[in-house]
This record gives structure tokens, sequence and C-alpha cells, in this order.
């Protein structure tokens, strides 16, 4: 028996295109689609215009999602769907529904998840902006390949028309409220391992008249952050390579002699403040990594071993940390104070001592903020 398919159509005022994109629908009803039970859901997101009797006088069921934003309409939409394949696209009828077949016969071929990728397909004249197809999309596919992608490569990461099983996602527990929700579902789906496809599509140009509800940085930005929400394993490696290469062409500095190199001199006090500086931006980049892990499950080793410490030995390791960061200070002006607090000579012992103590007092705060993260769930 062939699967119930659900369209699921998130909507704000969109009495303009909404009826363009419900005949089209339709039309596959009565076609393409005539042996399938097919249902259209409206998730409508508080609209004050007509769409709401448009969507009942051409046969669409309305859902009302009170929360706002484009995922929360999305989700209100898809858990409250009858069908097992959800498919769904936007109100504003620059993604052609027509088109939405071969999406479904792609899915049924025995993947989870089926991507409708732009940059594969027809891209109409101003229907994306310079922008978005030769910078934002690309680099936004680039970073989500490389951090969770694995045998199949995701070619349009911002494509708003997908096709899926409501089982799946069902188990993806998607959150975001607003346009990262596309970000969050896509790497939710990586993480769980659906199997995934791409499948070519067009684009066309917004209806003139409408306004749209895109806002390009600020809507870029949310996707940016929801996508190194679930990447704490790359700010570790980014950051310990940094902080220990660093780190340690600091501490062969110290004890190596101004040094010709290509024309200039190096492991002198420059070099040194630079590999200071960059070894605590190291840590610092680790940090993130380790605030991120307090919030989502599966944390590297040491960001596990580190979270998971009972609270008597973190309080005994911190104390201890904090001590030998004290008396390294104290150290500094017992010294200081037997040359009775005059003008020394030692810019390297006094960078040197100066990193320590701000490596140790970074990882008493770093360390500290995460387990207070860790229970403000």
């Amino acid at each position: 028996m062939k699967k119930i398919i659900s369209f699921v159509i998130p909507c704000l005022n969109e009495e303009l295109t909404l009826p363009l994109v419900l005949k089209k629908i339709n039309h596959l009803k009565m076609n393409e689609l005539k042996d399938r039970e097919v249902e259209i859901i409206v998730s409508d997101n508080g609209s004050n215009d007509n769409s709401i009797t448009i969507a009942n006088e051409l046969g669409a069921r309305i859902n009302h999602c009170s929360i706002r934003g484009y995922g929360a309409a999305l989700n209100s939409g898809i858990l409250a769907a009858n069908g097992e394949i959800i498919i769904f696209a936007d109100a504003d009828d620059t993604y052609d529904f027509l088109e939405a077949p071969k999406l479904i016969h792609k899915l049924e071929e025995g993947y989870e998840y089926v991507i409708g990728s732009r940059l594969d397909g027809t891209i109409h004249k101003g229907a994306m902006p310079f922008l978005h197809r030769y910078v934002g999309t690309p680099v936004i596919n680039f970073i989500i390949n490389s951090l969770y992608a694995k045998s199949t490569k995701v070619r349009d990461a911002n494509s708003g028309f997908r096709c899926f099983l409501k089982s799946s996602y069902l188990k993806w527990n998607i959150k975001s409220t607003g346009m990262e929700f596309a970000s969050e579902l896509l790497i939710k789906s990586l993480l769980f391992n659906a199997t995934t496809a791409n499948v070519p599509i067009s684009l066309y140009p917004d209806k003139e008249g409408r306004t749209p509800h895109l806002k390009t940085w600020r809507d870029g930005m949310r996707h940016l952050l929801r996508i190194l929400l679930y990447a704490p394993n790359f700010f570790e490696r980014i950051g310990l390579l940094t902080f220990f290469s660093f780190l340690g062409i600091l501490v062969f500095g110290y004890f190596k002699n101004l040094t010709p190199f290509m024309g200039t001199n190096i492991f002198g006090i420059h070099t040194l403040l630079i590999s200071s500086f960059a070894s605590l931006i190291g840590l610092s980049i680790w940090g993130c990594g380790l605030f991120l892990s307090s919030r989502v499950p599966n944390p590297s080793f040491s960001y596990k071993w580190l979270l998971n410490l009972s609270e008597d030995t973190l309080f005994f390791l911190l104390i201890t940390i904090f001590l030998l960061a004290i008396s390294l200070v104290a150290y500094v002006f017992y010294f200081w104070a037997n040359f009775n607090f005059q003008f020394l000579n030692m810019e390297r012992e006094l960078l040197m001592a100066n990193t320590i103590f701000l490596i140790l007092i970074q990882i008493i705060l770093i360390s500290l903020t995460a387990h207070i993260l860790k229970r403000s769930e």
C-alpha cells in the first residue's frame, strides 16, 4: 500500500501567491498523484489577510500555529500531518510544486530525506541574489559538508523544497523556530545518518508586490549559529591545535636566543608576544567547544571527562589550579621585591609568567562556566 503524502505549507499573509501554490498541488492530486491519498496542510502563522479563506476554498486543511517563525509553523504543520511522506515548500510560489513528484519518487527509492537542489537545477533570472547564490549558499554547503556529511554531500543546504519520512523527522527532534529550521533539519538528518539524496529543481523570482520574509544577514547568522551548535569537536580540534602549537613556540623561544631567519629575526620578544596571544586564543576556542558540549549529546573524550567530573573533584582541581596561579604571581613579586622593586630587564620571564598565569585562570573560568551551563538545562 502506498504511503499518504502530506504537503505542508507555512503561511503568513500570502494571499497573493497561496492560490497559485494550492492550484498546482490540486493539479497533482488530479493527475500525477491521483492514485495516492494526498492532503494539503496550510500551517498559518497568524495571517490577517485572506490566506485562511483562500486555503479553505481550495481544499487545504488549516493548522493554526501561535508560535511565530518559519520553523515553528513548519514543525507545527508536520506534527499535525497524517501522511508518512512529508513534502514542504514556501507559499510564495518561488518553488514549483509541480516538481514535487520528482522528490517523492526519489524518496520512495529508499531514501529518508530528499533535498531539492536549486544550484543543480534552473535558477530563473532574478530568483536568487548574487551573494546568496555564489557566497552564502556555497559557504553554508562547505561548512555543513565539512562538519557533518559522510557519504552524500549536500548540494543546496538553504533549499526550502524538501521531502522526508515523518517517522524519521520525529526522531530528529527539531527545535528551531526561525529560518534556521532548515539548517537544523539538515544537520540532524546527517547526525542520524539518514539516507539522503539531492534532486535538481527550479527556482523562480518573487511575485511583484510580495514582501519577502527572509532577512539576509539576520537569518544567515541564525543559520551559522545553529550549524556551529552541533560541532563542539570542531572547536576542540582547532583550539587544541592552535593552543599547543603556539605554546610550544613560546616555550621553545623562551630558551632560545634571537635567531636570524629569512632576512628577519625570530624568537625575540615580538615572537613570544604573538605566540602568547595566539595560545590564549586557542584556549578560548577550545573553551567555546566545551560550552557547546555542555548542551549537546555525545561530546568528545576530553570534553566528556571534564564535564563528568564530580563536584568535589572539580572543586579540588580548580582550587589546585588557582593556588598554582597565585603561587606564580607571588614568586614574581618575591623576586621583584628582592631587588627593591626596581626596574628589571625581565621581559621574557614576565611574559612567560603572565601567559602561564592567564592560561591557568582561563582554564578555571572555562571549566566553571561549562559546569554552570550543564546545570542550567
